[in-house]
């Protein structure tokens, strides 16, 4: 009995420590460690989970639990499930980590290369209006070389879009398989 009690507490301990390096590895996909955290619960749990477990299990707020749930939900990476006889909501991690990792990448990056391609597009025509009425000669030359610098940003964002597209349609897969 003794040895088998070591193991349950071995097991939880290499869970723990598997979600705490999930939970702060996920700040990077700008998803909070406690959403991480509340994240690897879930992707632990043999069945799907309610709010009030996911609350009993983290220590934290109901409140809590529904915010970071929505989170989890809108990056794909937990789903609402339905059981016969439960009347509160479950929820349950995604399983296709590739699905939850797109949808996260593409949100986040789409977003932040859009800004940055509108803003290079809005500096390349004021460089150009401010290049074609300049009269001096150093500020024609200062001019060519933000422009250039300028397009060579441009022309990096919409190869990022590329790449992004590769995510939305699933093309990347062809080029790197998913690992099963």
């Amino acid at each position: 009995m003794a040895a088998e009690t070591r193991q349950w507490e071995t097991l939880d301990v290499i869970r723990e420590r598997f979600i705490a390096e999930m939970a702060q590895n996920m700040e990077v996909y700008g998803i909070s460690q406690t959403v991480g955290r509340l994240y690897g619960t879930i992707f632990f749990q043999c069945a799907p989970m309610t709010l009030d477990e996911m609350s009993e299990a983290l220590g934290m707020s109901k409140t809590s639990m529904s915010n970071n749930i929505r989170l989890l939900s809108e990056a794909d990476m937990v789903e609402r499930v339905w059981e016969k006889g439960v009347r509160k909501d479950l929820y349950k991690d995604e399983e296709d980590w590739y699905k939850s990792f797109s949808s996260v990448f593409i949100n986040r990056w789409k977003a932040a290369t859009d800004a940055n391609l509108k803003a290079a597009k809005d500096a390349i025509v004021e460089l150009e209006q401010i290049h074609d009425n300049a009269e001096d000669p150093v500020i024609q030359e200062q001019t060519n070389s933000d422009l250039a610098k300028v397009r060579k940003a441009h022309a990096y964002y919409e190869w990022l879009n590329e790449v992004i597209f590769l995510f939305e349609d699933g093309t990347i897969f062809e080029y790197v398989p998913k690992r099963h």
